[in-house]
């Protein structure tokens, strides 16, 4: 690649970098870093400045890969400006390596994409901010390894001892100290002269700096070094950098190194492998079966809160009984049942009602959802799964102020939740299909993508042991290893901590443990299917069809059958519009219709006084025998239970004997058995015999003897009866608990209104007022869509050319307005010649105020000039606006 290039035309800043740019690579730049268009910039000046400010380009850095990040830091240490052919040579080393040489390109236009390299192959310039976050120094060591170089750590020995230093390594002296270090660089720069001077260098001297050479580059020695430091210290091998503490030059480490900035390049992604291969058609049923138990979960969570669910914490959320509760009717470990727990609140379901005595139950979009078929059903939660920010693999931590992290409570929120879920998804639908991935490779792909913070701060780099005559120095805090241990056991889940404490080691990060916890949560809702992504999972990221094992036959035999898959790095899914994503799930949902099973409309009635559903049951038939019979056992087929109590919840909802006996007889494919028809008919005889209502409350019979009874039992004593009249009995508590305190007692009690009529109870009554889904927390400003980037671009466009364009001396002076100052003129030559200019056709440009105070330069094209008003074209707005004539500070013509 040709390094030559013109200096008079090469760019002197970012600002004239970006000048030089058309609107495409504006937009890309925009949409890499939409922080840079929150709000949008005046001009280009404006936008290279706020390019560069600390906050964007760390934020411009954190979401490079590695190698782009590798390359950043080899600019970081290299000379400014510097060339390709230096910038080669750091990454490939003397030698070369014709993988780095083939992806470096690639890599730089990602930089000089994003505004955080500018100008051509011959003087290559890294951003200052970024040059000062990337450059090594004892502060902030750098992922490379490498030291100062020899001008600046030789920056505080004296003049006579660099000198010295000179003699020692045989170069002619110096008049100053500038020269001496020059004279030293020179020498270490050389290869040939670098390796006589090696060659002459003890055995042991060579050792202590080949431990040094990968980094970190500090030692320390005593005040009087041994023989083999005191050699590399007279001939400036190792210079001194405060009392005690010396430092490896960083060109001698580059020569030791053979030129490489850093000891592993890694230009190619790690490929994703495949862990075993399934087919494609086992894959999908497997991933249906799940997706069904996930639908079934979610309504078995919400119906067992259908009279109004657990309270909420004074801080918000879920108790941890209360989270062993839902664990233990759900039949889940605790980590699971806060997914489900906090899925269903993503997904609109779930919510508090807002009163007094806050607690959890459905919504009204509950009712709703439960009316829609299965496939859309299950396409709504994994849509609301896709985009949620919260994250139920972290309840049970604790935050920075050691407080527990409670499932729907604060805290749980993790901004790159959604991209990471994303990534992952698009990182299997790379694989082949039917292909499960190996997840180390996985997260090795992650870790690639976007590196740890380890990695970007100096923690990654590799060293030599230490010794006794070159000590390093401590390391620097922030290399220090995080985090504690994973607590013991397991879920039975992959990826999942047993007790919801964190599953992540002192190496991992937040990315590798919300990958682990996306691989987990795919599974269990029916995204994949024994670990590979399944046709209606792909569907619903909108990811292209799947290629094909090159032999269809293959079929794994076992948990440790492996499969290696090779492939180039597959092009995740484009983030779908809010439109794309519903148009996504749909197809998702059509996908997966076929492969549920069938609801039946039918059970099968036993002696036994139970019922068995051999499948899923049409939504009417399972809400009503929901409510007539307890579930006993679950399975691919469910057992019902019959018993008084839930004979009573039928007929206090509202049904009668004969309904019950048409219903059963109705949906039963064997004849309805004599016990159960005799239970229908006893309970159906004693129910409403009682009435209780609101005195505070009362109980009311026609059969005085029954009201005898109840007044001599002693288990009455707390309900404090006493008798009105021969058929009435008041009570001093209220109807709700006389109704409780009653059926204990045996009896069968109905409830009335006022009016005497007897109040039907719904199983499904209670509901939260109508609530909104949680929005997830943004991970910064959203990627701007192609209109807003088109608008922005012809107002930056427009701005720039206002405070770029030539202009004429204004008011006769010789010399022109300042930068950054507005035209001063008087109103009547402003009026004159805005005037002039209407007749002329010209273009001014002007100075302007607005109602706020806030001072803005525009070239404008003025139309006509009347009633105070000017009206113009206003080439920064693009578009014809009208000015006050008393808030124009003053104008000037535009030069030729």
């Amino acid at each position: 690649m040709s390094t030559e290039e013109n200096p008079a035309a090469a760019p002197r800043s970012l600002a004239e970098a970006l000048r030089g740019r058309d609107d495409v690579s504006l937009a890309a730049l925009l949409r890499s870093r939409p922080d840079l268009i929150t709000p949008v910039p005046t001009d280009l000046t404006q936008l290279a400045t706020r390019a560069g400010t600390r906050a964007s380009v760390v934020r411009a850095l954190e979401r490079l890969d590695r190698f782009t990040l590798q390359t950043a830091q080899a600019l970081a240490i290299a000379s400014e400006p510097a060339t390709y052919d230096e910038l080669l040579g750091l990454m490939a080393g003397d030698d070369g390596d014709p993988a780095v040489s083939a992806a470096l390109p690639h890599a730089l236009g990602t930089l000089r994409e994003q505004a955080l390299v500018w100008g051509g192959d011959g003087r290559l310039r890294l951003v200052r901010t970024a040059r000062e976050l990337l450059a090594p120094s004892p502060q902030h060591p750098s992922p490379t390894g490498l030291g100062p170089t020899v001008r600046e750590a030789g920056a505080g020995i004296s003049p006579g001892r660099v000198q010295e230093i000179l003699a020692t390594a045989g170069l002619p002296s110096t008049h100053d100290s500038v020269s001496a270090l020059d004279a030293l660089t020179g020498l270490f720069d050389d290869p040939e002269r670098m390796s006589a001077l090696l060659d002459q260098a003890p055995s042991e001297s060579v050792e202590v700096l080949e431990r040094l050479v990968w980094g970190p580059p500090y030692g320390q020695v005593t005040a009087d070094p041994a023989p083999r430091l005191r050699w590399l210290l007279d001939r400036g091998l190792l210079l001194p950098t405060a009392p005690g503490t010396v430092v490896l030059p960083r060109e001698v480490a580059l020569r030791l190194r053979a030129g490489r900035a850093h000891r592993t390049t890694e230009p190619v992604p790690p490929p994703v492998e495949a862990a075993a291969a399934h087919r494609p058609q086992t894959v999908d049923a497997t991933a249906a079966g799940q997706a069904y138990t996930a639908l079934a979960t979610v309504e078995e969570l919400l119906k067992d809160w259908h009279e109004g669910g657990p309270g909420v914490l004074r801080a918000g959320g879920l108790s941890v009984r209360d989270l062993k509760r839902t664990a233990v009717a759900l039949d889940v470990p605790e980590p699971v049942a806060a997914f489900w727990v906090e899925l269903a609140y993503a997904a609109g379901l779930l919510a508090s009602d807002g009163e007094a005595d806050e607690r959890y139950a459905a919504t009204p979009a509950y009712d709703e959802w439960l009316e829609r078929p299965a496939g859309e059903r299950w396409a709504r939660l994994a849509t609301a799964w896709l985009a949620a920010t919260r994250t139920p693999g972290l309840v049970g931590e604790r935050d920075a102020k050691d407080r527990t992290l409670s499932a729907l409570g604060p805290g749980l929120d993790r901004s790159s939740a959604p991209e990471v879920r994303h990534r992952v998804l698009a990182l299997l639908a790379g694989l082949p299909e039917g292909a499960a991935p190996d997840a180390g490779s996985v997260l090795a792909r992650l870790r690639w993508e976007r590196p740890p913070r380890a990695d970007r701060t100096g923690g990654g780099h590799g060293g030599g042991t230490s010794s006794p005559y070159a000590r390093r120095t401590p390391a620097h805090p922030a290399e220090q290893a995080r985090g504690a241990a994973a607590r013991a056991g397991g879920s039975g889940v992959p990826g999942y901590p047993a007790d919801g404490a964190s599953a992540a080691g002192g190496d991992d990060d937040l990315r590798s443990r919300l990958a682990r916890w996306t691989l987990a949560e795919a599974e269990m809702l029916g995204v994949t299917g024994r670990g590979a992504l399944s046709s209606h999972g792909r569907a619903l990221i909108g990811a292209p069809p799947a290629p094909r094992h090159a032999d269809p036959r293959t079929e794994s035999t076992g948990p440790g059958d492996k499969l290696p898959v090779h492939h180039r790095r597959a092009p995740a899914p484009s983030a779908l519009s809010p439109a794309g994503q519903a148009t996504a799930a749909a197809a998702a949902a059509r996908l997966l219709d076929p492969l549920l099973p069938e609801p039946l409309d039918h059970v099968l009635l036993q002696a036994d006084l139970t019922a068995v559903a051999p499948g899923p049951l049409e939504r009417p038939l399972a809400d009503m025998l929901g409510v007539l019979a307890d579930v006993e056992s679950k399975g691919g087929a469910t057992v019902y239970r019959f018993t008084p109590a839930s004979v009573r919840r039928a007929l206090d909802a509202g049904r009668s004997a004969a309904d019950l006996h048409a219903f059963l007889a109705a949906h039963s494919r064997t004849p309805v058995p004599q016990p159960l028809a005799y239970l229908v008919d006893d309970v159906a005889r004693r129910h409403g015999h009682l009435r209780v209502g609101a005195a505070s409350s009362y109980v009311r019979c026609d059969d005085d003897a029954v009201l005898n009874e109840i007044l001599a039992d002693k288990r009455a004593a707390g309900l404090g009866l006493r008798r009105l009249a021969p058929t009435v009995l008041a009570a001093r508590t209220d109807p709700a608990a006389l109704l409780e305190g009653l059926r204990a007692m045996g009896f069968a009690p109905a409830a009335e209104s006022a009016e005497g009529d007897v109040l039907i109870a719904r199983a499904d009554a209670y509901r939260t007022p109508p609530r909104t889904p949680p929005e997830p927390v943004p991970d910064g400003p959203p990627v701007p869509d192609d209109t807003l980037l088109a608008a922005a671009i012809r107002a930056v466009r427009a701005g720039d050319l206002a405070s770029t364009a030539p202009r004429k001396p204004v008011g006769g002076a010789a010399g022109g307005v300042g930068p950054g100052e507005l035209p001063r003129t008087s109103a009547a030559d402003t009026l004159a010649t805005l005037q002039a200019a209407v007749l002329t056709n010209g273009t001014l440009w002007i100075g302007y105020v607005n109602a706020e105070g806030a001072a803005s330069q525009r070239v404008i094209a003025p139309i006509r000039v009347e009633g105070g008003f000017v009206t113009a074209y206003d080439h920064t707005a693009d578009e014809v606006r009208a000015y006050p004539l008393h808030r124009i500070t003053g104008v000037a013509e535009l030069a030729e």
